[in-house]
Formats: structure tokens, sequence, C-alpha cells
């Protein structure tokens, strides 16, 4: 299990956890963060980086909601899309994917 990035990440865009991950895995969205979970090494690099205390270690996982909304970023096609993202192999080469899913989007509206 992967760590996670939950909603204290919505709006929080600093990038400092980007910067210290050694395999960048951690995706831009439109307002949010993702850790890709097939690619988080679990070392924990970024955990101490966040700004908001949003990255939560996979042992500290209590609510799942947001362990399946990071894993649904990337497995699910997100809006206005017709595939899923998938294990791209890194956020550098991609940047910012500019849209978030479903739940940040609802959350982000409220």
């Amino acid at each position: 299990m992967a760590y996670v990035i939950n909603e204290k990440c919505i709006n929080e865009l600093d990038g400092s956890c980007v910067d210290v991950c050694p395999v960048d895995c951690i995706y831009e969205g439109l307002t949010k963060r993702y850790i890709n979970p097939n690619e988080c090494i679990e070392c924990a690099a970024c955990l101490t980086e966040c700004p908001v205390s949003a990255i939560v270690a996979p042992k500290d996982i209590t609510d799942p909601i947001w362990r399946d909304d990071n894993a649904a970023f990337f497995a699910l096609p997100l809006p206005g899309r017709d595939e899923a993202l998938g294990d791209p192999g890194g956020s550098m080469g991609l940047g910012s994917v500019g849209v978030d899913t479903f739940l940040v989007i609802s959350l982000a509206d409220e």
C-alpha cells in the first residue's frame, strides 16, 4: 500500500513533496496532487515535506476514501477524458494533468 494525499491538499500545490520524491510518483491535478500507488516506493521522503500535513503513511490510513481517490486518479478515466491515466512512469515529463477526480471536484465546489 502506498502513501496517499488527502483533502488537506486541495488548493495547496506547494510542490515540496514532488521535489523530494526519488521516483517522481506525485502527480498534479487541477487543485490537488495524487500519489501513484503503483510507482510509490514508500520511502517517506514526501511525508515531512508537505506544508499542510496532507500526506498519510499506509499504516496511518484510517479512512480509505483518500486511498481510493488516489488510486482512481490513475485507474479510472478522469472527467473529460476517454482513458485512464495509468502509470506514466513519472510526473516530470507529464506536467499538470489539469483535472481532478470526481471526489475532489465535488469538494472544491462546496
